[in-house]
């Protein structure tokens, strides 16, 4: 198994979830984060493409990209993990 599910609850924007994970109770942990951004925080405001872009580009570069979600009329979240140094 490669992934597992969470349910989350519902969260506002600029806000965040952070997510440690133990296998098989060895200490390799991998540290996640869900962000829910606001569109209106791009200067790309009628393009969504280009707002995403601007949103990962701007990000701290220690968190890469997992997965983006189902984006709403006001909001985008995006699901990141953290590099390993």
């Amino acid at each position: 198994m490669a992934s597992i599910n969470i349910q989350l609850p519902a969260m506002d924007a600029e806000h965040s979830i952070e997510i440690q994970v133990k296998v098989n109770g060895k200490k390799k942990t991998y540290n996640y984060r869900i962000e829910i951004f606001k569109w209106e925080e791009c200067s790309q405001t009628d393009n969504r493409a280009q707002c995403l872009k601007e949103i990962i580009n701007k990000y701290d570069q220690q968190w890469k990209v997992i997965q983006i979600g189902s984006p709403t009329k006001e909001n985008i979240p995006i699901m990141f993990k953290q590099s390993k140094n």
